[in-house]
């Protein structure tokens, strides 16, 4: 996976959704606090469309502006109203496939293409909220870290430079799971898409900071215990190979979101299997970008 972010992808700076003083806006996130960007967009997928121009005027007020404390705010998912249902892949890390097929006492298939789903726009959670549970529902939630990819232009049928150049950034992502709806309806989409299964965040990383994405270290805790472990350079199926999949016949818009699939290690796979209760608190972090901290609740 010898690709890298394209040079002209040098401005580098996090960027988050935040409420504060119950107003919801944009902001650059600094080492002394949030910086208001409401001056540049009102929401991050307008700010996206803008591309590097209204990435230039970030850094342009961030040079000046003062820093609104963290503690004073509360961070939202950064796309926390998305358009689109967020696009998901599945069996894309060969040792998550591999437990995945055992676990279930089938023959480990090889997988030609990428395995995509949907997870509904509803079901977006921020990346310190709750995240429901109802056993009426579903008795078998799972977690999913995951590193996931935000568009920065439109597109279709993308070539792999093509596809490289429209990655505005990278942030992180729980594709929290009903195991037993997914098995009970013989595909992804309900168990998947649940309310509130989906944190993401705390920030989008843009491109520019991050030139080499599969060096990452993509980990997953649960109450402390070390889950998930992986460098997505172990993916199967590498980023522009998925835009371009993605892309072919179907326009990619702005702000689509791109989850690129979960390493080894989920709940399900375990011997015997480990799933997520009421109190439980879930980390999935990688290193570059941040952490997601989600404690399961039962729903209201």
């Amino acid at each position: 996976m010898g690709d890298h972010t394209p040079e002209e992808r040098r401005i580098n700076v996090k960027l988050v959704t935040y409420q504060h003083a119950g107003t919801i806006a944009i902001g650059l996130w600094r080492e002394d606090g949030i910086v208001d960007l409401s001056a540049v967009a009102p929401d991050m997928i307008t700010l996206i469309e803008q591309g590097e121009a209204g990435l230039a005027r970030v850094e342009e007020i961030a040079a000046a502006a003062e820093a609104i404390p963290a503690a004073d705010v509360r961070l939202l998912a950064p796309i926390h109203n998305p358009r689109r249902n967020v696009m998901c892949v599945g069996k894309n890390y060969a040792a998550h496939t591999r437990e995945s097929y055992e676990a279930r006492g089938e023959s480990v298939e090889t997988i030609e293409y990428p395995v995509i789903f949907t997870k509904t726009t509803t079901c977006v959670n921020g990346p310190y909220d709750d995240i429901p549970f109802d056993a009426a529902v579903s008795d078998k939630i799972d977690y999913e870290a995951e590193l996931a990819v935000i568009i920065g232009r439109k597109l279709k049928n993308a070539t792999r430079e093509e596809a490289l150049a429209a990655v505005f950034g990278y942030t992180v992502l729980n594709d929290v799971t009903a195991r037993d709806l997914q098995t009970l309806h013989k595909q992804f989409f309900k168990g998947k898409s649940l309310d509130g299964s989906c944190p993401i965040g705390p920030c989008i990383v843009t491109a520019g900071a991050i030139p080499d994405p599969y060096a990452l270290r993509i980990t997953c805790h649960v109450n402390g215990q070390l889950r998930q472990d992986s460098a997505a350079e172990t993916m199967t199926f590498d980023i522009p190979t998925l835009i371009g999949h993605l892309s072919r016949g179907m326009t990619l818009l702005p702000g689509d979101i791109i989850a690129t699939g979960t390493p080894s290690g989920v709940g399900f796979a375990m011997k015997p299997p480990v799933f997520l209760r009421p109190g439980d608190v879930v980390e999935c972090a990688i290193e570059g970008i941040g952490a997601i901290r989600n404690r399961i609740a039962e729903a209201a």
